[in-house]
């Protein structure tokens, strides 16, 4: 059933191929989720592509509904929904997403789903969100729900190109300087673009783990016994830090054989 069954109530532009999306259910409910989940978006191929997009990678029929999974960043208690999204100039549903103003209707899938998620995790463990452009969402749903509650040292590693990618920056900043419990570790990969000089890190992500400017900044060491490792974002990222971590001893977490290393792959 290709039901709208979504409407956007807000669309924040955070740099010229990322923006937040917010998005109220039209006659339903949102069900219980846990922070972490995703679920699915969806327009009809009828719908326009925004001013930068490249054409369609193939022909759909109009009616054919355009469906993608995306994480939410949105606390479980809100009474609507936040996504965190990159532009895929040749993709099929992002460059109609991007077209999207406010008032404009969407669907959403009604099925909440995906094992990354804190739950299994105890509360005294310390737990590391490693992130790379939109791959950050997830995480804002967790520490925007109850996170912070945990008794485990928190930290957020965001990776970007450039200090604009950085999407929540503000907000990350503001839970590390009044909570006490947040790390927050930004970096960028592209100084040279920036217009103002750029004060912190610009190694990728890899590198910071392995020259131990992460462990310095966290003030403890990460292993296998006191900390869960959460991965998301670009793929060869993940991967890298996957080889890391198992070098390290950490185990990638399968439902049968749970572990340290916990991955959402875009």
């Amino acid at each position: 059933m290709n039901e709208m069954n979504g409407i956007i109530t807000q669309v924040q532009q955070i740099s010229p191929i990322m923006k937040i999306f917010k998005i109220k259910p039209v006659g339903w409910e949102l069900p219980e989720f846990k922070p972490g989940q995703f679920c699915a978006l969806g327009l009809p191929a009828s719908s326009p592509r925004c001013a930068d997009s490249t054409e369609d990678y193939e022909e759909f029929a109009p009616d054919k509904m355009l469906k993608r999974a995306y994480s939410i960043a949105s606390a479980t208690s809100a009474d609507e929904l936040e996504f965190y999204i990159t532009l895929v100039h040749s993709g099929a549903l992002t460059p109609r997403l991007f077209n999207l103003n406010v008032g404009d209707s969407i669907q959403v899938g009604k099925r909440f789903v995906g094992m990354f998620t804190l739950d299994s995790i105890s509360p005294d463990q310390n737990i590391i969100l490693i992130a790379t452009g939109t791959g950050v969402a997830p995480y804002m749903s967790m520490l925007r729900t109850d996170a912070l509650t945990r008794k485990g040292k928190i930290t957020v590693i965001h990776g970007a190109a450039n200090s604009w990618d950085l999407g929540y920056s503000s907000e990350l900043r503001l839970l590390e300087s009044v909570t006490g419990k947040l790390t927050y570790i930004p970096t960028i990969t592209e100084p040279d673009k920036e217009p103002v000089e750029w004060k912190g890190e610009t190694k990728f992500i890899q590198d910071l783990w392995t020259d131990r400017t992460i462990e310095k900044k966290m003030g403890y060491k990460p292993t296998p016994e006191n900390t869960h490792v959460f991965i998301c974002g670009n793929p060869k990222m993940i991967e890298t830090m996957q080889g890391i971590l198992e070098g390290e001893g950490f185990v990638k977490h399968k439902p049968k054989t749970p572990g340290q290393i916990h991955i959402e792959s875009f």
